[in-house]
């Protein structure tokens, strides 16, 4: 089963490859730039998250990728979960690292107080992987793409997704709601969604701890991070209602 990463908005995949190399040594890893990221073919205008998740789906139809699991980061967990919703037969499963959006960063001043507070926070070794591709995308594209995430309706799809649901947070991550509405919003999901926190980790987990990161991913698609058999790396655990 193919695992497919979905980078965030005004970022290429690059930074998602650490992870990816990691699990690569199980399964075949696709990191795609989306149409207007990265190496991608510049567009006159930025596409939303419903287009993204259908460039996306896209993109599986010319690999000949019928049916992957779905790792998003940030803007890529809104897509993951729009390409769930509109064709669950192609997503085998999901796994959603640091699901931005919806009422946890609005108002935009508080969702831009939040990213400038995680940009703070996150590696500085990110800068020379990450700056090059935010100076292409261009700060009004990157602002009118952060609004259009803060209005996206992330817990409700969340909580109807039809696949089964792997949501890691980081611990430091400003963006992220507390430990406390993350245990209600396990309880609302009804035993389709599964949690788990990396404590230190900020915003970017796939990039500065894919090895915490691919343990937990391992474990869920192997069936052990619920059952209890799973051997989680220090500072990353299991959310529960």
């Amino acid at each position: 089963m193919p695992l497919v990463h979905i980078h965030g908005f005004g970022i290429s995949g690059a930074y998602l490859m650490p992870t990816a190399r990691v699990l690569a040594g199980r399964w075949l890893n696709v990191v795609p730039d989306l149409p207007g990221y990265g190496r991608s073919e510049r567009r006159d205008h930025v596409l939303d998250i419903r287009a993204l998740a259908g460039a996306l789906l896209a993109i599986l139809d010319a690999l000949s990728i019928d049916q992957a699991v779905l790792i998003g980061n940030s803007m890529g967990c809104p897509i993951g979960l729009e390409v769930a919703h509109e064709a669950p037969e192609r997503v085998d499963r999901l796994v959603l690292v640091s699901p931005a959006g919806g009422l946890q960063n609005q108002p935009l001043p508080r969702g831009l107080g939040q990213l400038a507070l995680d940009v703070m926070r996150e590696s500085p070794t990110m800068v020379p992987v990450a700056l090059p591709d935010y100076l292409r995308f261009g700060p009004i594209n990157g602002l009118r793409l952060f609004h259009q995430l803060t209005l996206f309706p992330s817990l409700e799809r969340l909580l109807h997704t039809p696949v089964p649901t792997l949501a890691v947070l980081g611990g430091r991550d400003p963006l992220m709601p507390s430990p406390s509405r993350v245990g209600e919003v396990v309880r609302l999901a009804s035993g389709h969604l599964a949690v788990a926190l990396v404590e230190r980790a900020a915003h970017a987990v796939n990039f500065s701890h894919p090895e915490e990161l691919a343990k937990l991913i391992e474990a869920w698609l192997d069936g052990e991070l619920l059952a209890g058999g799973a051997q989680l790396p220090a500072g990353v655990r299991v959310i529960h209602s």
